[in-house]
């Protein structure tokens, strides 16, 4: 089902007190002077799914604030989106400054953040994602999660579930009030844990064999291949095979076990939320942190374009629209028009910012250009 965004509206978001996007559901290229707002735009159209959007900012600190204001304002971002044959208007924002919770409509109804999922499902690379092979492995596993989720919008809860129940299983163990944790408690936090636990291993198992798959067989494009692992000790066991009711009943025996070394380390070392994404440049053989900058951003780009490729031909869920910023720039020529063709070939929506326009050269004819400053839009048709 190809869903693309028509319009985009803003309301005191960020740097914006007014903005207007008429995107018609083409492609469209953003450029303009650093700290013009061409990312404050990539961050409003992800702010329409599930969680802290792109930047991972709070709510109080997306709205505008002027000079002097120590608080951000009400803000609000609706869209048009287009599903098919027909039209939904979504909206996101608070109602008052400094409010800590998203209010979400579905055609002026208020629904919960989820619901968006139905209709708009963004994937975003963004220059903070340029270091990822190089930071730390919860990076990685939020990156490698948002293209789960891309695909299977319920991974979002069951991550919360287990955060929560992990975050109440740690309160207990390490309790410096001297009395000792509820054994029964702790056996209901841990069977919750399992229980979510298991499903989040089968997902980005399920994901990263559908990644590899489609990776495999598009080895014609500039893009340099991959190979996939996930270095989870449960990821694993559900990439073998393994029953989930076995993966559940083994991580709630290893949490049971690992009470007394979690409560002296004041962490959980047992769990999916220890795993992490291995990624290999397959032709040189060498792991991705030991790849050029440019290269390393070239693997990023081809797992997100093998997702996007992989959602566009589903037909009950909406494609992917893709929030790609400054990507442009990290690429040679050769490659910055390969990822215009694709783009192009698989139907899909995208938006990219770039300082400079002809960075956009081959999407000449098949996007919209659009001059970014600080007074405003300017629309020009590529």
């Amino acid at each position: 089902m190809r869903s693309a965004l028509v319009t985009l509206a803003l309301t005191d978001f960020r740097s914006y007190e007014r903005a207007e996007l008429r995107a018609e559901g083409r492609t469209v290229c953003l450029w303009g002077p650093n700290g013009a707002g061409k990312t404050n735009l990539l961050e409003a159209i992800s702010l329409l799914s599930p969680g802290r959007g792109l930047r991972g900012s709070s709510l109080a600190e997306v709205g505008r604030r002027l000079p002097g204001e120590a608080t951000g304002r009400a803000w609000a971002v609706s869209a048009l989106i287009q599903d098919d044959e027909d039209e939904v208007r979504l909206g996101a924002g608070t109602e008052a400054p400094g409010a800590a919770r998203r209010l979400v409509r579905i055609e002026g109804e208020t629904v919960p953040p989820g619901r968006m999922a139905d209709h708009v499902r963004p994937i975003w690379l963004t220059p903070q994602q340029d270091r990822l092979f190089l930071e730390a492995a919860g990076d990685r596993r939020k990156f490698f999660d948002r293209l789960v989720f891309a695909a299977e919008p319920r991974h979002a809860a069951v991550a919360n579930a287990y955060d929560k129940a992990m975050r109440e299983r740690m309160r207990l163990l390490t309790d410096e009030t001297g009395g000792e944790p509820d054994p029964v408690w702790l056996s209901a936090l841990e069977a919750r844990l399992a229980e979510s636990g298991a499903l989040l291993a089968e997902a980005r198992a399920r994901t990263l064999s559908a990644l590899q798959t489609e990776i495999d067989g598009r080895g014609d494009r500039p893009f340099p291949q991959a190979r996939l692992g996930l270095t989870g000790e449960w990821e694993k066991l559900a990439g073998e095979g393994v029953e989930f009711s076995e993966i559940e009943a083994r991580l709630a025996a290893a949490l049971a076990a690992a009470r007394p070394r979690d409560s002296s380390a004041g962490r959980a070392l047992t769990g999916p939320h220890r795993g992490d994404l291995a990624v290999v440049h397959a032709e040189k053989d060498r792991p991705a942190a030991e790849c050029s900058t440019g290269e390393q951003k070239a693997l990023i780009l081809n797992l997100v374009l093998a997702q996007a490729a992989r959602l566009s031909r589903a037909e009950s869920a909406p494609s992917p629209i893709l929030l790609l910023d400054e990507v442009a720039a990290h690429l040679d020529p050769l490659r910055r028009a390969a990822l215009a063709d694709e783009i192009a070939a698989l139907g899909l929506q995208a938006f990219l910012t770039g300082t400079d326009q002809a960075l956009f050269d081959p999407f000449k004819g098949r996007a919209l250009g659009v001059r970014v400053e600080p007074t405003g839009l300017t629309v020009l048709d590529e």
